[in-house]
């Protein structure tokens, strides 16, 4: 659904967080040889708890991308996949099964444990997108999993005053709620387009760490530049409410992500991520012993 300015309650920053570092990502690759830039990496995952991974995919050689996610398994944290353009089929253990496209979010909760793919369903042309790593309360971690798909018309977005276009992913942004909530780690995942010299502002709790992903164009935060493709990490004084972000010549798109951290240990093996060694084996027990069934 799309929400008009009529609904907003703009937000208002008195004063910016600053940029704490850029950081450029590492070019990779994943699944059956699915070639993306992993902009938030493992030693990230303390500073920017409760994110764990980033990873930006953007192509139109379907030697890139054609070989897909096939079958493999997750526990103890989330999976949002954000698709700007392509088709990606899911499919998993827990009899889950959809189609994401242009624009549309596949949010899954792997809890106790899911085996799933994510196999392109194209054949050539662009695929771009995202895929985020966000972690569970050590409560949660066992919990069932779930699964849910949004269309890009599913995603609430509204466009402020000055003409910056904000599709809402999850948290609350302006007044406009999301179509995602988690009462854990609170989650606010946005996405920005800003035209030229176009300007936004986002109130943030002190306590939650943040960061930006620009993927078209160029913008600045509190007169520090931030290129195409760079990530920046946003610092957590105390006497900062929120950010400021304003686009450069050629306008903008960027992601806006921040949550409230778990504070909680991480214990990380692959596709597993716990709170102690442990439960790392526990999984790889489970899973080998096919007991991620759903």
């Amino acid at each position: 659904m799309t929400t008009t300015t009529e609904t907003m309650r703009p937000d208002t920053v008195n004063r910016s967080r600053e940029v704490e570092r850029l950081v450029a990502g590492q070019a990779t690759s994943d699944g059956a040889g699915v070639k993306l830039t992993r902009v938030l990496t493992q030693p990230l995952q303390r500073r920017l708890d409760p994110f764990l991974m980033l990873d930006a995919f953007r192509s139109d050689d379907p030697d890139d991308y054609i070989a897909g996610f096939p079958d493999h398994p997750h526990r103890g944290f989330e999976t949002v996949t954000y698709m700007i353009a392509g088709r990606l089929r899911h499919r998993d253990s827990a009899g889950h099964e959809g189609l994401l496209q242009n624009g549309g979010v596949q949010w899954m909760t792997a809890g106790r444990g899911v085996i799933h793919s994510e196999l392109p369903e194209q054949e050539d042309g662009l695929m771009e997108g995202f895929q985020l790593w966000l972690n569970l309360p050590a409560g949660d971690k066992m919990r069932d999993p779930w699964y849910r798909d949004f269309s890009a018309a599913d995603l609430p977005a509204f466009t402020t005053d000055d003409g910056a276009e904000v599709t809402v992913i999850a948290g609350a942004s302006h007044g406009v709620e999301g179509a995602v909530s988690r009462e854990g780690t609170q989650p606010l995942y946005l996405d920005l387009q800003l035209p030229v010299g176009g300007r936004f502002a986002q109130r943030l709790p002190a306590g939650h760490n943040a960061f930006l992903y620009v993927y078209r164009g160029a913008l600045t935060v509190a007169g520090r530049e931030i290129g195409e493709r760079r990530m920046a990490v946003l610092g957590n004084a105390a006497d900062r409410d929120g950010v400021v972000v304003e686009a450069g010549a050629e306008g903008a798109r960027l992601l806006l992500i921040a949550g409230r951290p778990l504070n909680e240990p991480i214990a990380q093996y692959g596709p597993f991520v716990m709170n102690t060694e442990q439960q790392i084996y526990e999984a790889l027990a489970d899973f080998r012993d096919g007991r991620f069934g759903g």
